[in-house]
């Protein structure tokens, strides 16, 4: 038996013997506290790692759902054919390695005022403190037509894994000369670039094998970000491959017809060979089981501590959370994971939290050897982060020896982001 079922063992069984409010108390006195963190994605997994190596009598656990994660950030390859899905794939060992409690259950009930998490096979961990790394989950309600049952005939390969290589498998089934039409939401959405990424990588695909074809964007946006740097790649790389559609042109989508493959948009439909339809989303659904997101459907949180607004001691890092100018991606989240843990460890000592000062970056590749980034610095401002001094974009004019050591420097980035935050 390895050591991480037995350190689930050993805290289902102090679950099950005491009440919610004695096991506190008992840890208390052998420990410096008990952090739960739901979650075990870039931003999760990289609160637990740091919590425990912050404080070592810390006890963390990590309830994750998936014993192995599978990573959106380079997905897009694997739906162009370049990178083999298992490339994406990531266990939680070295976190179990390093004293993290991992726990492959779901979460189906919080209970704030118990200070207590039930797990879907009837188990309740009480908790200090609670960390909520849910990502994201589609909302439904705003794209009629749009359902889980219609993502198998109409993916969003917006969580990666299955999704991704059904779309994968669908670009291969479908005939040169044929149509992909991918559909983007309005903001916020997980990383904004990424399905202008796609679109590019697809193209790269069609280009090799089946150069007939086309891609269609339908765009729920007017604007989008590193706009300038991804029409000119698509201009040098692909001529007029790609037709986008903005929103002021009509191509916000508004509802969808699965059984005939259908889009609809303001101004017309589209009924392409392949329909990869990117619904629009809003926080992980047990942010709302735990109160913490508000009407928007996304969680306010205080910036310094990343605590939420509306639920004392529980805490919301990544995608889930109402960022204000930071994006929605995994460095991101890995940053706001770390900074969420060392406010933790402040404030079970009874100190105030350091204010932090966040990087996310953006990496973009729209064809092998040719990629582009976009670097920003946060800092907490009224209630969310705002951008300050010292952020850095590719430049649009560039050679392309500047464009194969970006792609390059993506392809580290993942690899040293990926060790860092599973081992």
């Amino acid at each position: 038996m390895n050591a991480s079922v037995t350190r689930r063992d050993a805290v289902l069984g102090i679950a099950a013997a005491a009440t919610s409010f004695a096991v506190p108390s008992i840890l208390r006195a052998q420990s410096a506290g008990r952090v739960v963190v739901v979650g075990g994605g870039f931003g999760g997994a990289a609160c637990a790692r740091a919590l425990k190596r912050a404080q070592a009598n810390l006890q963390v656990i990590l309830i994750e759902p998936n014993a192995v994660f599978t990573s959106c950030p380079f997905s897009n390859e694997v739906i162009a054919g370049l990178r083999d899905i298992e490339a994406q794939q990531f266990g939680y060992d070295r976190l179990d390695a390093e004293g993290v409690t991992v726990i492959s259950q779901a979460v189906t009930t919080i209970e704030p005022q118990l200070r207590s998490v039930v797990t879907a096979d009837g188990v309740a961990l009480p908790y200090d403190r609670l960390v909520l790394s849910p990502g994201i989950d589609f909302h439904f309600e705003a794209l009629p037509g749009y359902d889980d049952a219609a993502s198998e005939k109409m993916p969003h390969a917006w969580k990666a894994g299955a999704q991704t290589l059904l779309l994968r498998r669908q670009l291969e089934a479908m005939p040169d000369g044929g149509t992909v039409a991918i559909a983007i939401p309005a903001n916020p959405s997980r990383c904004p670039p990424a399905p202008y990424e796609r679109a590019s990588l697809i193209a790269h695909y069609l280009k090799t094998k089946k150069p007939r074809s086309k891609i269609l964007v339908l765009d729920a946006k007017d604007n989008f970000s590193q706009q300038r740097l991804f029409e000119r790649a698509w201009k040098e790389l692909y001529g007029d491959m790609i037709e986008r559609i903005g929103l002021s042109q009509g191509g916000r989508v508004t509802s969808v017809d699965p059984a005939t493959g259908t889009i609809v948009t303001e101004f017309g439909n589209y009924t392409p060979d392949v329909a990869n339809v990117i619904p629009p989303q809003r926080a992980g659904r047990i942010a709302e089981v735990a109160g913490a997101a508000d009407a928007t459907g996304w969680c306010p949180i205080d910036p310094v501590t990343f605590e939420s607004k509306l639920v004392p001691n529980i805490h919301v890092i990544g995608d889930a959370c109402l960022g204000g100018g930071i994006p929605k991606s995994a460095s991101a989240a890995s940053a706001q994971g770390k900074a969420c843990a060392s406010a933790i460890v402040s404030l079970l000592a009874g100190r105030a939290p350091e204010t932090p000062r966040l990087t996310g970056v953006c990496y973009n590749i729209v064809a092998p050897g040719y990629g582009f980034s976009l670097a920003g610095n946060y800092q907490p401002r009224g209630d969310i982060f705002a951008e300050v001094e010292g952020g850095a974009t590719s430049p649009v004019d560039a050679p392309r020896e500047l464009r194969a050591r970006e792609a390059a420097e993506t392809e580290r980035w993942f690899q040293t982001i990926t060790a860092d935050t599973f081992g």
